[in-house]
């Protein structure tokens, strides 16, 4: 029976390995997130000082593993089998949730899946002791450690409201005084504003951190016999006077004779700081169950009592981690940053969300997000009516940018600037060292994403174009932060309860459903990944000039009606074999088009912006080539839907003849795209030009002599679903050549004319 709780055990550090892989794949976003989106250092040196701060932040880590032990449940009132259960439960859990999130590509919070895990697995297996003996649930508070358990829980939900709070007041506050031109005011200001941020970081992170280490107890001669932590609370004025002084110093003779921009060491000192606050706090979430587990196993293995019959009241001592095991853990983790794809993933919907650039928005409005957007409106201008007009005005030029007359779109643009970076990383770092240093497991993720978001906000990046969208975005994700607790909370308290029952049979099951899960998220992670850099873009727009509009849109025609072609290919044949799956992709295809005519659209006024020829032709001529397109695409979207959707809802396929009739179609109109491409892979010769107009009568006569043949057949068909689909077939592909040879025909006459000017 011994080697079963041991094999549990080594599955848990297997376990901890996997989550500590999937964990800072998730929390990545916490510390790289402000240096990446502004771009003030490469990103490789961003990596490097991350790297450093995770590898020193888990050496300080010890502390915090007594939540894991004892934080939620009393484990006193738990046996050995008992609690080894719960750990394997809360384990299995965890990987599976946290690589849920990942895939998605959103952040997710660690501390609050291991806190919820913890809390459903001890209190149903708490309800199963309970029943046995035939008690009741007033006997809950026995097992559960309520007190602690509520106050980490409130801890977490508060963390959400103060950190946008914070994060939104900071930045306000500071864009108002420092304005976007912020480079540019005296040396002194920038050294106050780097002193105030370097002292911050030191006192809460460097400081405080050492507090949660076993270095933190010892007495040191140079201290008079004080130890660390009898100093830093004896002396704390002092400290943080000499520190703030110290850094003040320091950032101006960076500034003055180094010639140095404060704020990119503050974003460099940040996101160091930030990973080793997010090693100090959440290591926990990841190792701290299997090292209570191990722990667990040890002292229960010296008792000699049965594993049903041992308390497990041991685990309410304090136990210091074995150091071995931090360093182990740290490795992992940096090993992990450099190398998981899905990390980036995580960071991106972050970044997406306080970019102050006009972006691809990748949430949709909804109801909530409207009528907040609206009450924020409402309320600034409550608000901005109290206030002195002279007041407003300047409060507006602070906010306004400098160079915002020639904006034009850029896809490398920083998403924000290092006065918004700085206060970030610094804002978030506070808070998270505060909750550290008090033994507080506050999430990382709710913190530094709802610090983000308050920058963003106050630093007006959410405007009238984006506001609704970022709105949506955040939503959604405070949405998943509560769908991680309510499904952390039941699935571990269906494990405990399938593993208690069942035993290791139940653990080896799960786990292998766990793995072959987590392999196909991996799977089509990657497939995802290789499609995405495969998957060039269709349509281009990045010419200056009338003439280089011309040329470029020649690629753009030539590359639509290929793509044309090819989804309309694969309609036919998915509708001929009556493939769901080969519809499928179609539908995709088009979609992929669709929003990059959507983005060229959208982006009209920066390629009219970024013109360097004042040109009310070569505008004219862009919008009205975008708009047939529009039209070209919207055929072959309707197509792919309402072919998709027949398949999809089992109705009765095409007879023989339609299909025969489809692919006739088909055949007479590949030799038309084929040389439509052609054409536009020349030199504008007018002659292929002239070959490919001259066969659109042609195509018509044949599209008009099905629909004919088929209102005769009508009368003798069967299924009314299947007579609707082809003659929307038939009438929406005519649709499709007609705007075909609208596009040709609208680009043949403008480089007519542009050659006649020659």
């Amino acid at each position: 029976m011994e080697n079963i709780y041991l094999y549990i055990v080594v599955l848990l550090t297997l376990l901890a390995i996997g989550d500590l892989i999937v964990g800072v794949s998730n929390d990545a976003v916490n510390f790289l997130n402000s240096a990446i989106g502004s771009k003030a250092i490469s990103f490789r040196n961003i990596m490097i000082l991350a790297s450093l701060g995770i590898a020193l932040g888990a050496l300080f880590s010890s502390g915090m593993m007594e939540v894991a032990r004892k934080g939620i449940f009393n484990p006193g009132s738990f046996y050995f089998e008992d609690i080894i259960f719960i750990f394997m439960a809360v384990m299995m859990t965890d990987i599976l949730l946290l690589d849920f999130f990942n895939t998605l590509g959103m952040p997710t919070s660690t501390t609050v899946s291991i806190v919820f895990e913890l809390l459903g697995a001890a209190v149903v297996m708490a309800m199963i002791k309970i029943f046995a003996n035939s008690g009741n649930l007033t006997e809950l508070s026995t097992y559960i450690n309520t007190d602690k358990a509520t106050q980490i829980i409130l801890g977490i939900l508060l963390s959400v409201f103060i950190a946008f709070t914070i994060g939104a007041l900071v930045q306000w506050i500071s864009r108002a005084l420092l304005s976007y031109d912020f480079l540019s005011k005296s040396k002194w200001i920038s050294a106050i504003f780097g002193g105030l941020s370097l002292a911050a970081i030191s006192n809460f992170i460097l400081i405080k951190g050492i507090k949660g280490t076993p270095y933190s107890g010892i007495q040191y001669d140079l201290l008079n016999g004080q130890t660390i932590n009898g100093f830093l609370d004896s002396n704390s004025l002092v400290v943080n006077v000499v520190s703030l002084i110290f850094w003040y110093l320091f950032s101006y003779v960076l500034i003055r004779v180094f010639k140095t921009d404060i704020y990119k060491v503050i974003i460099g000192v940040g996101t160091f700081a930030l990973a080793l606050a997010f090693a100090g706090n959440d290591l926990v979430n990841f190792i701290g169950v299997p090292v209570a587990a191990y722990q667990s196993y040890d002292a229960w293995l010296s008792s000699g009592i049965a594993a049903d019959e041992f308390s497990m009241e041991v685990l309410s001592n304090k136990v210091s981690t074995p150091t071995i095991f931090l360093f182990v853990s740290g490795l992992i983790m940096v090993l992990t940053l450099w190398f998981s794809s899905k990390a980036k993933k995580v960071v991106k919907t972050s970044l997406d969300l306080s970019d102050q650039n006009d972006i691809k928005e990748r949430f949709k409005p909804n109801l909530l997000s409207r009528s907040l957007v609206r009450f924020f409106i409402w309320l600034n201008q409550y608000f901005s009516n109290l206030v002195p007009i002279s007041v407003n005005e300047k409060i507006n030029n602070s906010f306004s940018l400098s160079n915002n007359e020639g904006v034009v779109k850029d896809p490398n643009a920083p998403s924000f600037d290092t006065l918004r970076a700085s206060i970030n990383l610094t804002v978030a770092a506070i808070l998270i060292s505060i909750a550290t240093s008090l033994k507080l497991p506050l999430s990382t993720t709710y913190v530094t994403f709802m610090v983000t978001m308050g920058t963003s906000l106050a630093d007006r990046a959410w405007g009238s174009d984006s506001a609704v969208y970022r709105v949506a975005g955040v939503i959604n994700v405070i949405g998943g932060w509560f769908f991680t607790a309510l499904s952390a909370f039941v699935v571990c308290g269906i494990i405990v309860y399938l593993i208690h029952y069942g035993g290791f049979t139940s653990i080896l099951i799960i786990l292998s459903i766990i793995l072959l899960l987590i392999g196909r998220n991996f799977i089509s992670h990657r497939k995802d990944s290789q499609k995405q850099e495969a998957a060039a873009k269709v349509l281009i727009s990045e010419s200056e000039s009338f003439e280089g509009v011309i040329k470029e849109s020649a690629r753009n025609i030539a590359n639509v009606i290929g793509k044309t072609y090819q989804i309309y290919s694969t309609i036919i044949r998915g509708l001929s074999h009556y493939d769901l799956k080969t519809l499928s992709i179609a539908k995709k295809d088009v979609d992929q088009l669709y929003d990059e005519v959507n983005d060229l659209r959208n982006g009209v006024f920066y390629f009219l912006k970024g013109s360097k020829e004042t040109s009310v032709s070569s505008g004219r001529f862009y919008i009205s080539l975008l708009g047939v397109i529009y039209d070209l695409v919207e055929d072959l979207s309707y197509l792919s839907n309402v072919s998709y959707k027949h398949v999809n809802n089992n109705h009765s396929g095409l007879k023989k003849t339609q299909i025969q009739d489809l692919n006739e179609i088909y055949e007479s109109l590949s030799s038309v795209f084929k040389e439509g491409i052609e054409a536009f892979s020349l030199e504008f010769s007018e002659k292929e030009f002239q070959d490919v107009l001259v066969q659109k009568s042609e195509n018509f006569d044949l599209l008009n002599s099905k629909i004919d043949a088929q209102i005769l057949r009508t009368q003798s068909e069967t299924s009314p679903k299947t007579t609707a689909l082809y003659f929307n077939m038939l009438i929406r592909t005519k649709d499709l050549i007609l705007h075909k040879y609208s596009l040709i025909e609208e680009f043949f006459q403008v480089s007519k004319d542009v050659k006649s000017k020659k």
